[in-house]
This record gives C-alpha cells, structure tokens and sequence, in this order.
C-alpha cells in the first residue's frame, strides 16, 4: 500500500504492512537517544524512555498507540484523530490510538509522547 501525496496512507484495519513498516521507521529515528529502546507491552512491539512506555504499534488494528498527556489524548479523540485506547474493554486514559497511518502526524505525536516520557522520567509528573 502506498503513501498518497501528503504521505498518508489509508487506514488497514488488518495490520497491513505499510502502517507497521512506517512505525518501524519512525522509531527507528528516536534510537540515537541511548535512553531510548525496543521493548514489547502487552504482546505489541514498543519503544521505552528509561524504562517507560511510550508507544507502540497495535498489529491487530493497524494503528499507532501513544501515551500522552489525557488532556491531550482528549483533545486528539474530539477531532476525529485518535481512537481510546481499551485493551480488553478498558480505557487508558493517558494513551491514544491513532488509526491513520500519517507520517507527519505520527513524527508529531511520536515527538509528543517522547517529550511526555521525558517529564515524568525527570519526577515533575
């Protein structure tokens, strides 16, 4: 499946490859970091900061996971963006599912949730 011209790719709700091959390459970029790794969460393939859970790819879904702060993950459910995030019915209010494979948008968030770690990592969350 290929990219449109704005590097969107339509959603695949079947965990096509093309989602899953830009959240590899995505994340590939935040590894210069040393603090920053590959780890799994709940059966999905992640990316931690000093050990805390940033995102991760939901192969089922097709989708970007992202930990965020809730009223973030609030505001990107409003809009249409991001999907809750409710592994086995319950939500996590302080992860978002974004079902669109969109490069910028998730280079965005991906920067977003890294910051997020960042601070909680550094105790002022």
């Amino acid at each position: 499946m290929a990219p449109d011209a704005k590097g969107t790719f339509p959603p695949d709700r079947s965990g096509g490859d093309a989602a899953r091959d830009l959240y590899e390459e995505l994340t590939d970029d935040l590894l210069y970091d040393p603090a920053i790794g590959r780890a799994t969460m709940m059966g999905y393939p992640c990316v931690r900061l000093a050990g805390r859970f940033l995102a991760c790819y939901d192969d089922k879904a097709g989708r970007l996971v992202l930990k965020l702060p809730s009223e973030r993950v609030v505001e990107l459910v409003r809009a249409g963006t991001g999907d809750e995030f409710a592994p086995a019915g319950r939500v996590f209010r302080e992860w978002v599912a974004i079902p669109t494979a969109d490069r910028e948008l998730w280079r965005v968030l991906l920067a977003e949730a890294v910051a997020f770690a960042r601070t909680a990592a550094s105790g002022r969350s």
